[in-house]
C-alpha cells in the first residue's frame, strides 16, 4: 500500500541525476499530491564524461543547467548546489554534513530522502559519502549543539519524521509509480549530457523499475529502506 504524500521533502543526491534516476517518480507522485518537495545536489557532476579533451568545469556548467531543468520539469520547488568536487566528496564529509544540517533546517521536510550508504556493493565513493552525508546531517539538524554555527546562523533545530534510504539493497518502502514512469524518464532525459549517448538506456530504467514492482504487485515502482529517526 502506497503511504500518503508528505508535506514537505528533501532529496539528497551526490550527483545532478542522481534523485531522479533512483526516485524521480515518486517525486513526480508526491508532487501530484501536492507536496513540496526541494533537492540539494551535492557534487559539481564535473566527471560526468568520458572525453578527456573537455574542460570538467564546462561539464560541471552543463550538469548544473540540466539538474535546474529537470527539477523545474518535475515541478521540484527549490534546488541548491553543494558544489563539492566529484569523485571526491568523502574528502568534504564534514563541510557537506553541515551543508545537509543547514538544509533540512531551512527547508524543514517532513522526510529526508538520500543515499543509503550501506547499500551492499555500492562502489561509488560519492554515493557512499553521500549517504554518511544525509545521516549524519539530519542527526545534527534536530539536534540545539550539535553545529554552533547553525545557531549563529538563526537555524532552529527541526526534527524530520522520516528518513527514505534510495538505491537500497534492503528495502521495506515501495512506491508505485506507474502513474509517473514517464515523467520520470523524461525528466532523465532532460539530463542529455549523461543520457543522449545511451542506447536504449530508458528501456533499462523501466526494466530495473519493473523488477523492482514486481517484488510486490505493481507495473514499475520504486524502492526505499525507511528509518524514523523521530524515534531515535
Amino acid at each position: 500500500m502506497n503511504l500518503p504524500a508528505p508535506g514537505r521533502a528533501l532529496v539528497v543526491g551526490a550527483h545532478p541525476d542522481d534523485a531522479e534516476l533512483y526516485a524521480g517518480g515518486t517525486i513526480a507522485r508526491w508532487i501530484a499530491e501536492g507536496a513540496y518537495v526541494a533537492f540539494l545536489v551535492l557534487t559539481d557532476g564535473r566527471l560526468g564524461s568520458h572525453d578527456p579533451a573537455v574542460d570538467p568545469s564546462e561539464v560541471a556548467a552543463v550538469r548544473n543547467a540540466e539538474a535546474r531543468h529537470a527539477a523545474a520539469f518535475l515541478g521540484v520547488s527549490e534546488i541548491s548546489f553543494g558544489g563539492f568536487a566529484d569523485g571526491g566528496l568523502r574528502q568534504s564529509l564534514d563541510a557537506a554534513t553541515e551543508l545537509v544540517a543547514a538544509t533540512i533546517r531551512e527547508v524543514r521536510p517532513d522526510v529526508v530522502v538520500g543515499h543509503d550508504p550501506w547499500r551492499l556493493y555500492e562502489l561509488h565513493p560519492d554515493h557512499r559519502a553521500a549517504g554518511y552525508a544525509t545521516c549524519d546531517g539530519l542527526v545534527a539538524a534536530r539536534e540545539h549543539h550539535a553545529i554552533p554555527s547553525l545557531r549563529q546562523r538563526g537555524l532552529s533545530p527541526h526534527r524530520p519524521r522520516e528518513l527514505w534510504l534510495m538505491g537500497t539493497t534492503q528495502p521495506d518502502r515501495f512506491v508505485d509509480v506507474e502513474a509517473t514512469m514517464e515523467k520520470k524518464l523524461a525528466a532523465l532525459a532532460l539530463h542529455e549530457s549523461q543520457f543522449s549517448h545511451l542506447d536504449a538506456w530508458a528501456d533499462g530504467v523501466t526494466s530495473w523499475n519493473a523488477e523492482i514492482g514486481a517484488e510486490r504487485g505493481y507495473r514499475t515502482a520504486e524502492a526505499f529502506h525507511r528509518i524514523a529517526p523521530a524515534q531515535g
